[in-house]
């Protein structure tokens, strides 16, 4: 591995040596990993308020996720540091997607374990603590290195909202706010020009992301995941309303959905990312299915990655908040390998093994299901 990508100098305290610490202080660090969304600098400012505030710790950020281990970079982190972020979209400290230390790319290609390296590198940076915060691929490899020994706490992060073991993920209300504001936007040229509107949304395999915003912006048919769908009841819904009366249908489908016994849409691999499966393609699949089938113009919007900018809402300033502050008394009270979760209206501490244990995916017959079918909506089934 140093062969191939030598360990970097240009994350250390040039007046402390190799990062060598304030005599009697601890040392947090702080990285977000993992897809970037609304909400992850107003939890690395309640992380670091925190340790600096209450604890009196000295807190590093790592540059960039797990790539910062990897290659040794990170950055001190004062209160004038992380003072005025609350509301800036994004992560001030970097992330990657594509960066696994269990399955890191070497110039040659071939993937390679170099997680004693973080390991190593985590030493160098005399930390007591590290905060992960990230979703289900950050975490998964967060709950590694903790079984490889180091000191670990993490928060739960993503548009999707498929962690375990947490109501509600950093992000995930505010990426509902923009897809709802979009689709009430299709609704007027929608209407105005009597075709069928297609949506499509993140949330690779759960469809928690459509199943909100589709709901609030009164989508005429919700595609998730969970329920596969058969196009041919689709197609029936958008010419019943038509003959009707109703010209026009919003369709909101997730990027995960696929029809009744047939396969998801990828729209590439990405070979040397820890997650290679890129999803997206259904929602002009389905429209050039429906248009098709009906004769009635259909149009598509994918959303993409405007779902993950913009400045956090406010209940994603107060989730992360408080979040980060807990995270941080898990870490001055020993309290590794857990990931701070929220339960109703309480954040606890539950065991990072349980929390990626699997995706959590939405239930065909969670409440809110049923509360959309009875006002009418389907579900293309």
């Amino acid at each position: 591995m140093r062969g191939n990508k030598p360990r970097t100098t240009h994350g250390v305290y040039p007046e402390q040596g190799r990062g060598v610490r304030v005599r009697g202080k601890k040392r947090i660090g702080i990285l977000t990993g993992g897809g970037d969304c609304p909400g992850l600098n107003a939890a690395i400012r309640a992380v670091a308020k925190t340790a600096l505030l209450n604890y009196g710790m000295e807190v590093v950020g790592i540059r960039d996720g797990y790539l910062g281990l990897i290659e040794n970079r990170f950055m001190p982190l004062s209160y004038e540091d992380v003072s005025g972020i609350l509301t800036h979209g994004g992560t001030f400290l970097g992330t990657s997607n594509k960066t696994n230390p269990f399955k890191y790319p070497s110039s040659s290609g071939k993937l390679r374990d170099v997680s004693s390296l973080v390991l190593e590198n985590v030493e160098l940076m005399d930390l007591d603590g590290l905060v992960c915060i990230g979703g289900d691929g950050t975490l998964i490899v967060a709950y590694k290195l903790y079984k490889k020994g180091l000191k670990v706490v993490g928060i739960p992060k993503t548009i999707d909202n498929d962690l375990m073991a947490t109501d509600v993920t950093i992000g995930f209300d505010s990426a509902v706010i923009t897809a709802t504001e979009a689709i009430d936007k299709l609704h007027s040229t929608a209407q105005s020009h009597h075709r069928v509107m297609v949506i499509e949304l993140m949330g690779r395999y759960a469809g928690w992301l459509a199943l909100y915003a589709g709901v609030a912006g009164g989508g005429d048919i919700i595609i998730i995941p969970e329920i596969p769908y058969d196009i041919k009841k689709v197609c029936k819904i958008v010419t019943e309303r038509y003959k009707k009366g109703k010209r026009f249908s919003i369709v909101v489908i997730s990027e995960g959905a696929r029809p009744k016994g047939g396969s998801m849409v990828v729209k590439r691999i990405v070979k040397d990312s820890a997650e290679p499966v890129r999803l997206g393609g259904i929602g002009n699949k389905i429209a050039n299915d429906i248009e098709k089938a009906t004769g009635l113009e259909s149009r598509v919007t994918v959303l993409g990655h405007l779902q993950r900018g913009g400045s956090p809402s406010p209940f994603d300033r107060v989730i992360a908040t408080r979040l980060g502050s807990f995270a941080c008394e898990l870490v001055a009270k020993q309290g590794f390998g857990k990931m701070a979760a929220v339960k109703g209206r309480d954040v606890k501490a539950v065991d990072l093994k349980e929390a990626v244990k699997h995706i959590r995916r939405v239930n065909p017959k969670h409440p809110i299901i049923q509360s959309a079918l009875a006002v009418g909506t389907s579900f293309g089934v």
